[in-house]
């Protein structure tokens, strides 16, 4: 027994390589080993939907052959900002473009859009939804990966973004547990700490997890930060502590599922030989998986550690035969799930969802001059200022989408020229672009996360003290607004998407009406649900 139990400690190991097919290293892996499964990243694994499903059904296949339950298959199919498995699948606006359409229902429909997705590509895990509260609008690595920041409003957000990916077959993943929103620290560099009672994280911090667990969650991924209110201590994670991922978890709450840490190879863990002490610490606290990189050495290094460990008495049978059997019981439930065709992905019928979500999106802040909808003469020019997308974390896809304000603009209009700056401008560039900008007749900039990138917001201020009538945008998080004040209308689209940017310019022309609030409040402007109310005029007809 004493070996088996040694053996089964590889179900508790999710991993990753890199390879668009399955390398020798990994096919050796699945013919001798036990192993949970793997995650899959768009840069290392991903080249289009029809070869993510030829490589899932060789793993899948040489797992059976082998005599394996069938493997978890994970990735971070989020929307938004963090879109994992690549271009081709429908790419939906993320969880605060959710939040302010306000609308449970519509993000079920984007959760079964996304399973279905998922699931004819061979993925049977999503790592979401984000549970988060974003208390912190400087959080690092959050924004709008979150829904928002009312508890009330990202619970039941959570809850149908689960309903919706496991209706279709796909085990959703409520994560960072316990609930890093307040974070100041991104847990990829360091260990963010959280100094909250426990009074406080029941109102907050817990609301969204206990929500998605009433949904039927089949996962739950523990979060890298401290956590002192449930801990006692400001030096151990949360993924390690027993207190948080059994006592509270399993005891108190009742939950039944499987739980996966975050990244183990995240700044805020010990890396290197070090390593295996957290992975025996988060086994210790009731961890079920794992979740590894893709580099194999650390895979052999922590799977013989924890045989160790476990020949040595640091771990024995009681950390493992309750914790392999709820793996097993989620291989079982994802084996039975049915797979629908590869046309699926991309589909017509998902693409017209992902478009409805960007226009019940679309929140308009400010509009002081009534500019909103526009009314332009047929030779007035237009300039269209944003800046490269670029990765901002870790956590992020931003940098595979193409600069499209300018574009959506065009639909409606014909002399829209576009400006394209970097994410932080330098004096230069801001002088060489205002001197620009002063031939135009209309101004539309676009700030990507403007209220920690104080370049960009510099760059609208000089751009606002031209008196030329000026459209602001925040393409992302919705605080942007607070780094330069003196706008006069000023809109929210949450994403840099072009089903968000289209709707953006039918708004714009009046072709549809803004009627989404804030997910969140913008502290000394605006409170949570402020969105001013327009219906559609349709003073123009879209060319």
């Amino acid at each position: 027994m004493a070996d088996s139990y040694k053996e089964l400690l590889g179900y508790k190991l999710m991993l990753a390589f890199e390879g668009m097919t399955p390398p020798p290293h990994v096919e050796e892996w699945l013919s001798t080993r036990s192993i949970a499964g793997f995650t899959f990243f768009r840069a290392f694994n991903v080249q289009n939907p029809a070869q993510l499903r030829e490589l899932t059904d060789a793993l899948q296949r040489i797992a059976k052959q082998s005599g394996r339950p069938r493997l978890l298959i994970a990735a971070d199919q989020e929307g938004g900002q963090f879109i994992g498995l690549g271009d081709q699948p429908t790419q939906f606006p993320g969880n605060m473009a959710l939040a302010a359409a306000r609308n449970p229902d519509l993000t079920r429909e984007v959760g079964i859009a996304i399973g279905r997705e998922l699931a004819a590509m061979g993925v049977n895990i999503n790592y979401a939804p984000v549970c988060d509260v974003n208390t912190n609008p400087s959080n690092p690595g959050l924004g709008i990966r979150s829904f928002g920041d009312d508890p009330a409003l990202v619970a039941s957000m959570a809850a149908a973004m689960v309903e919706g990916l496991q209706a279709a077959g796909i085990a959703s993943t409520l994560k960072h547990f316990p609930g890093a929103g307040d974070g100041s620290v991104d847990s990829h560099f360091g260990l963010p700490i959280l100094n909250h009672n426990r009074e406080r994280l029941d109102q907050t911090e817990f609301v969204p997890f206990r929500a998605g667990i009433e949904a039927g969650t089949k996962l739950i991924m523990t979060g890298h930060f401290a956590i002192p209110a449930l801990t006692g201590t400001t030096e151990v994670p949360a993924t390690i502590a027993r207190a948080v991922m059994h006592d509270l978890l399993r005891d108190q709450w009742g939950f039944e599922g499987v739980t996966i840490t975050d990244a183990l190879d995240m700044g805020a863990i010990t890396q290197g030989a070090g390593q295996i002490i957290e992975v025996i610490a988060a086994v210790r606290a009731g961890v079920d998986l794992m979740l590894l990189t893709r580099d194999p050495e650390v895979y052999e290094r922590l799977d013989e550690g924890l045989k160790l460990a476990y020949s040595r008495g640091l771990i024995d049978a009681s950390h493992v035969d309750q914790s392999v059997q709820r793996i097993l019981e989620l291989k079982e439930w994802v084996s039975q799930q049915p797979q629908p065709d590869l046309d699926v992905v991309g589909c017509a019928e998902h693409q017209k969802l992902a478009r409805r979500v960007g226009e019940q999106a679309l929140t308009l802040v400010r509009n002081d001059e009534g500019l909103i909808p526009l009314h332009l003469d047929t030779n007035a020019r237009i300039a269209a200022i944003m800046p490269q997308p670029i990765d901002l974390t870790p956590a992020d896809t931003s940098s595979y989408v193409k600069p499209g304000l300018a574009a959506a603009l065009r639909a409606y209009h014909s002399h829209v020229d576009e400006f394209i700056t970097s994410q932080s401008p330098t004096e230069s560039e801001i002088a060489a672009l205002k001197e620009r900008a002063a031939e135009y007749d209309l101004l539309v900039i676009g700030t990507i996360s403007a209220s920690m990138q104080p370049e960009q917001a510099t760059l609208v201020k000089e751009l606002l003290a031209l008196n030329i009538p000026t459209v602001t945008l925040a393409l992302r998080t919705p605080y942007d607004i607070a780094a330069y004040p003196e706008s006069h209308t000023h809109i929210c689209t949450y994403s840099i998407q072009e089903t968000a940017l289209s709707a953006l310019a039918a708004g714009l022309w009046g072709d549809i009406p803004f009627s989404s609030k804030l997910p969140v409040q913008i502290a000394g402007l605006y409170p949570l649900g402020h969105g001013l109310q327009q219906p559609a005029v349709r003073t123009h007809q879209a060319s």
